[in-house]
């Protein structure tokens, strides 16, 4: 069992969900273009379709859904954020090179704080991701 991050709240998992109508291309955007690691999926659940995308540890992971009738979501705001502290800067270039390959370009963030060590790329749903060129928010 999978020790609880604290007495306060002693989760011992964490996934971040979120709905698409277009879940191949994020797959193709996350697993291939990025790199994240499929570590879960489910099909036909009740209507819905689901990935999960391992991070550094699975106890962290990212969950996209999609229903069977699913209509076009809207993205958030331009500062709402996954960001991926990469702090090797020929790694990081890769995988924007590998993004931009697939038609994923680099865009302007709202925050300019992000293009310090940072590259903004949107998802294929308009989420934005950053791939910042840090050793971690702890180092920057």
């Amino acid at each position: 069992m999978n020790k609880p991050w604290s007495e306060q709240l002693p989760a011992i998992q964490f996934r971040v969900a979120r709905p698409t109508h277009q879940l191949e291309k994020i797959i193709e955007f996350y697993a291939n273009g990025l790199g994240l690691e499929i570590v879960g999926s489910f099909t036909n659940h009740e209507g819905y379709d689901g990935v999960m995308f391992g991070l550094p540890n699975v106890d962290y992971h990212l969950e996209f859904t999609q229903h069977i009738n699913a209509t076009p979501i809207l993205p958030p705001s331009e500062d709402n954020l996954l960001v991926f502290y990469i702090p090797d800067l020929k790694a990081r270039d890769e995988i924007v090179s590998r993004l931009d390959s697939m038609g994923y370009h680099e865009v302007e963030p709202e925050n300019p704080y992000w293009k310090l060590n940072g590259i903004t790329i949107c998802d294929p749903d308009g989420w934005r991701i950053v791939l910042q060129n840090t050793s971690g928010f702890l180092n920057e």
